[in-house]
């Protein structure tokens, strides 16, 4: 058995789309498949077996990382000032 990271990219229809950056494959799964609390970019602990994957759990530690991360970011381009930067 196998354990790597997916990342839940979009909802297509009734479906989610869930992309494993690691062997560059897309996981397909229904909505009702996957777990309580799945959201847009939520990253999963996945487990590989018989060629195929399963949603483990959600991983909580690096989905909060990654959306202080993202938040982090757009506060700091709200931040930037806009205009020229010379004088008048």
């Amino acid at each position: 058995m196998c354990t790597m990271k997916g990342i839940l990219d979009r909802f297509e229809g009734n479906q989610a789309v869930i992309l494993i950056e690691e062997t560059k494959e897309e996981l397909i799964v229904n909505k009702e498949g996957l777990p309580r609390g799945s959201a847009k970019h939520t990253i999963f602990n996945l487990e590989k077996a018989n060629g195929s994957y399963q949603i483990a759990s959600i991983d909580l530690t690096q989905t909060k990382a990654a959306a202080k991360k993202s938040a982090s970011l757009m506060d700091q381009l709200r931040g930037k000032k806009k205009g020229s930067k010379f004088k008048r």
